[in-house]
């Protein structure tokens, strides 16, 4: 059974900074694409940015120059750098990997608040 272990969400003023990190209960051999999804209540789980083993990035657009994603394959984690946040980006964000033969797992979630 594969673990998704979040950290890093809390409560931020506008134009804060916080950095969330993941670490997965699974060889990197194994790891295809990481990367960070949110949901605002209401609305479906959406895309916020993905990071391939080779490095290749893609973003939402609305986080382009705010948000950074990065990968550690030697420890199977993934953190995703949050800066000039506004309060569109408060969600429950959610870590995301993709193995090499079709496997998709979720983390639990971490609450990431955006209020002055």
């Amino acid at each position: 059974q594969v673990q998704l272990v979040e950290s890093g969400g809390g409560l931020v003023q506008p134009g804060g900074s916080l950095r969330l990190s993941c670490a997965a209960s699974r060889s990197s051999f194994s790891i295809n694409v990481m990367g960070w999804y949110r949901r605002t209540p209401g609305k479906s789980r959406e895309l916020v940015a993905t990071i391939a083993r080779d490095g290749i990035t893609n973003y939402r657009n609305s986080v382009k120059g705010r948000f950074t994603i990065s990968r550690d394959n030697a420890k199977n984690t993934v953190s995703l750098q949050m800066d000039s946040l506004k309060s569109e980006d408060t969600a429950v964000y959610y870590c995301n990997i993709r193995d090499v033969v079709g496997g998709t797992y979720w983390g639990q979630g971490t609450q990431v608040t955006v209020s002055s």
